[in-house]
């Protein structure tokens, strides 16, 4: 069956079930709680499962002249009904080796009854409890299901603990916690589902013979008390008499016996049936009552329901949100945009270039990739195909291959396909290699460009993939990053503690600002922030100096981002999030760095330096256009940092001074340094512009063949050149 009918069977049930869901895991919570404190103090005796009932039964009716029964609950409180030596009714919980009084039994409060009513019928009576018995049917039907959808994500029950790439924060915590919590809830819903078929004679025995009265042959039952463990009994009856024809009778967890109370002689015994036997252990399991730790399994397994219905009603209407809806019809476009996506992020890419089409004045049509038929004026075909689990089709892709081969194209037409993946997966874009494969081989098809990726959903990569198109097709459509980025809800809120101008030549300022103290960041971090009216992103690498955010700015005339930062005040509260950028973080056991910048690049680097309490051998090559004041502030802080052994030195390159030097010249005078530095394992990080990175790496590059006939890119391979440019 295919991977939409589980999905949406999960999500049919979850729908019609989830306010009763709510309402039964609330409660459920509670009442695991309950069952927890109930235990608290414990009235259970020492060694208690080492007592039988030839010593306490003695010692007992020694002690209380009248007893009328004896239970032991689900706590192994044992409980005695009687009357003591001066006359008085007990009711308590008694050490059955002594008969002491140890306790009283706590009559359940009204809250906890009315908890217990509301999980059991909804106070509907038998209608309730019937609800709640198809409900908790419902509830095996939808861990069944999600158990599907896992074993379909995860390729296969041997990788259904394997690593699950983070997509974001809602459907992560859905498949982590479902796997770990399937089983408790698999057992809640079974119990509960029984529990409920039971209370309406579902079970009956349909041979009510069975539970019958046997005759003992008493030459072979002389021994029951001695044999008889107190914690195998659950209620004993004492005789009202002494009259050898009053007996004992003792109920045990699976049948009830009449015992002489003179020669421990079992008389009869009557067996429950298994549905009896059935029911007493579905009530444990439901309920926690005999187990503290299944209790709190079972209040966890509550709470994870609860957050498995908000989750999963988030990933819908994260999928919902990428809804499609088309100026042109199909059979008028001219460029045909095909989207394969499970959660419905390549939507965001994809619905981005086909607004930007519309606003050239072009005939565009998107649709999912199942939905692909003939397009008899298409001239261009654009594939955004996303991979699912290990390699497979998304949802809304899986009919895509037999569409294609079917249903052909009567007219030449030009294909792309951009694949989004993770590098986590081993078979990265793994779907989007087998459709650009499925396209070539179709005689109307022809390859318009190769194949490009972006792993999770780099909005810098992707334009990669525009400019490329842009250039062979001639469009112009927008290469800046923060279009095709996604601003997220609930931005942190950061006071702006300082604001310096570090240069008024250059109009460079450094920015200081104070997080919340829970926030983790360090430097090599990206802030991204969201001027004011206006959803585009603009992201800065960042330094950390004393626990803050600290940024190296230079205003731009008609830069959004830097215009914005730099009419900022001291006391001012910006919104904005820090982006972990964990591959661009100082690493930790490297023991020689090489740190190269240009311009406002030098940030991260000086919070990395600042940062720096191991003293691992740091080296700073940093390229400005001239020298100004904030050049100098950069030498006087590395001056510092150099007395303090955290920076070993610091070579500067000015390219529109007299003596005009490029950063790249640096490095070729320093050739042999960074040779040697790449050999013994050291790391060389860039931060900077993209014409910078480029030519750092030719430079490098050139090194390394004419030096030790390695390539650059094989120590790319082994993360030794790190880059963060834009």
């Amino acid at each position: 069956m295919t991977l939409s009918f589980w999905r949406y069977s999960h999500l049919a049930l979850a729908v019609f079930s989830s306010l009763f869901l709510i309402l039964a895991s609330v409660t459920g919570v509670i009442l695991a709680l309950d069952a927890v404190q109930e235990k608290v103090p414990s009235y259970q005796v020492a060694h208690f499962e080492q007592i039988k009932l030839v010593e306490t039964l003695p010692i007992l009716r020694k002690v209380y002249p009248e007893i009328t029964e004896l239970s032991v609950d689900h706590n192994q409180f044992v409980t005695l009904q009687g009357i003591d030596q001066q006359d008085q009714d007990v009711n308590n919980f008694i050490d059955p080796r002594t008969g002491k009084i140890i306790g009283k039994p706590i009559k359940k409060s009204d809250f906890i009854q009315w908890t217990t009513a509301l999980h059991r019928s909804l106070f509907l009576k038998e209608t309730g409890r019937f609800v709640v018995g198809l409900i908790s049917f419902l509830l095996i039907l939808i861990a069944l299901s999600g158990f599907v959808l896992v074993l379909k994500r995860q390729r296969g029950l041997l990788n259904f603990f394997s690593k699950v790439i983070k997509e974001y924060l809602a459907q992560y915590y859905h498949v982590v916690l479902g796997r770990l919590a399937l089983i408790p809830i698999l057992i809640i819903a079974v119990s509960g589902t029984y529990l409920s078929l039971e209370k309406f004679h579902f079970f009956m025995d349909k041979n009510p013979e069975t539970e019958f009265l046997k005759e003992i042959n008493s030459s072979k039952n002389k021994s029951f008390f001695k044999n008889t463990l107190l914690s195998d009994v659950q209620k004993i009856e004492f005789p009202f008499s002494e009259d050898p024809e009053d007996y004992y009778i003792i109920k045990l967890k699976d049948r009830e016996i009449e015992v002489e109370q003179f020669t421990g002689v079992i008389i009869s015994e009557k067996l429950f049936p298994v549905t009896k036997l059935l029911s007493d252990l579905s009530l444990e399991l439901h309920t926690g009552r005999t187990n503290i730790l299944w209790a709190i399994i079972l209040g966890l397994a509550s709470l994870n329901i609860l957050y498995f219905i908000y989750s999963g009603f988030a990933m819908t209407l994260k999928r919902r949100a990428t809804r499609i809806q088309n100026k042109y019809n199909a059979t008028d476009s001219e460029i045909i945009l095909l989207v394969g996506s499970e959660n419905g992020s390549t939507f965001r890419f994809a619905n981005a270039i086909y607004k930007q089409l519309l606003a050239n004045d072009q005939k565009a049509f998107i649709c999912q990739m199942n939905q692909y038929t003939t397009y008899p004026k298409a001239t261009e075909i654009i594939v955004f195909a996303s991979t699912h689990g290990l390699g497979d089709a998304p949802s809304n892709a899986t009919k895509f291959t037999t569409l294609v081969v079917t249903i052909p194209q009567q007219q030449k037409v030009n294909f792309s396909v951009v694949g989004f993946g993770s590098k986590a997966y081993p078979d990265f874009c793994g779907y989007a290699y087998e459709i650009d494969n499925l396209l070539s081989a179709q005689s109307w098809a022809e390859s318009f460009l190769e194949l490009q990726t972006v792993n999770d959903k780099s909005s810098q990569e992707f334009i990669n993939w525009v400019r490329l198109w842009n250039q062979k097709s001639g469009f112009s459509l927008s290469t800046t990053p923060s279009l095709y980025n996604h601003v997220p809800k609930g931005l942190q809120k950061m006071m702006v503690l300082e604001k310096t101008i570090i240069s008024e030549t250059d109009q460079t300022f450094l920015l200081t600002l104070r997080t919340n103290s829970r926030t983790q960041f360090t430097s090599g971090d990206l802030l991204a922030i969201y001027p004011t009216n206006d959803t585009r992103e603009r992201l800065y690498s960042i330094g950390k100096h004393n626990g803050n955010v600290q940024l190296v700015v230079k205003l731009h005339p008609s830069g959004l981002g830097s215009s914005y930062l730099y009419n900022v005040e001291p006391g001012a509260i910006i919104k904005a999030r820090i982006i972990h950028n964990s591959a661009f973080h100082l690493p930790k056991k490297a023991k020689k760095v090489a740190l190269i910048s240009n311009g406002t690049g030098i940030a991260p680097f000086l919070g990395m330096i600042k940062q720096n309490k191991k003293k691992t051998a740091i080296h700073l090559y940093a390229g400005f256009r001239k020298e100004t004041e904030s050049t100098k502030h950069y030498e006087s802080f590395a001056a510092t940092m150099i007395q303090k052994q955290q920076l070993i030195n610091l070579h500067v390159a000015f390219s529109r001074e007299a003596n005009h030097f490029y950063v790249m010249d640096l490095i070729q005078r320093d050739a042999r340094f960074f040779v040697d530095l790449l050999k013994e394992g050291g790391t060389v990080m860039i931060c900077g512009s993209l014409a910078m990175q480029h030519d750092v790496e030719t430079i490098l590059d050139a090194i390394c063949q004419a030096e030790i006939s390695t390539s650059l890119s094989d120590f790319k391979e082994k993360n030794q050149i790190l880059t963060d440019c834009y």
